[in-house]
């Protein structure tokens, strides 16, 4: 039987196996775009409605998202990074973000089986993580914010998109699909884990069905194109007087 990609032990193992090396190789193959659109992505995040907000980085990997929003918001008192990969986070304390330590808690758990409190957060964040779900999680993790964010919360959240109707769509795929996994049999011994990640980014399309999941919770979002749709965001805000659905 065909294993399922979208299952969460299989995306902690390809997460976890390919964390020592994923921050150069994503830099490098989307020839610092990825940087970019993190940037943007918490650019577009309305500003929290409390002095010193604290809130939740979703799928939050090696916590590359983490500058940007410190350096928008240096009143932040705590992120509390979530990931399933244990891996990924230890990349992230041990070669990034030591100096931030004592703002950022780690869950090392599946999002969408955490336990996190109703209306505790300020805001929510996720970079680069929602392809690791599947339509029928993405409505659950839609719930999710609009249950852990606190009225006035505000929320971003981007992902790789497939650039459908740009005249470049066929290089840009055959990027994704040919040379991405090409460059990681060479140079990185023939593991097959970063050909994933393209393989989770074209199944995933844009982040317009996850807008209007968000929207379906009571949520008002923004929905964002980038470099001609190879990565798309969500923003917004949980209404104050928030009733829920």
């Amino acid at each position: 039987m065909a294993e399922d990609i979208y299952d969460a032990q299989f995306v902690k193992g390809v997460f976890d196996r390919c964390s020592g090396r994923y921050i150069t190789f994503s830099l490098i193959c989307s020839f610092g775009f990825t940087e970019r659109w993190r940037r943007q992505c918490v650019e577009r995040m309305p500003a929290p409605q409390t002095a010193q907000p604290t809130g939740y980085d979703l799928m939050a990997g090696t916590g590359e998202g983490w500058p940007h929003l410190l350096k928008r918001f240096p009143d932040i008192c705590a992120i509390t990074a979530v990931d399933i990969s244990s891996g990924m986070h230890r990349r992230a304390m041990q070669r990034l973000h030591a100096h931030r330590a004592h703002k950022i808690a780690f869950i090392e758990d599946d999002v969408l089986a955490s336990d996190l409190p109703d209306a505790s957060a300020d805001f929510v964040v996720s970079t680069f993580g929602l392809k690791t779900f599947n339509r029928e999680q993405h409505a659950r993790l839609a719930k999710l914010v609009a249950r852990c964010l606190k009225p006035g919360g505000v929320f971003c959240m981007i992902e790789a998109s497939d650039p459908k109707g740009w005249w470049l769509r066929p290089l840009y795929l055959f990027h994704l699909k040919v040379m991405l996994p090409l460059v990681e049999r060479i140079f990185l011994r023939g593991a097959r884990d970063f050909a994933m990640i393209g393989t989770y980014s074209t199944n995933f399309g844009d982040a317009s069905h996850v807008a209007e999941m968000l929207r379906g919770e009571g949520l008002e979002v923004e929905f964002k194109r980038f470099f001609f749709g190879c990565a798309t965001a969500v923003a917004g805000r949980k209404p104050s007087l928030f009733a829920p659905s």
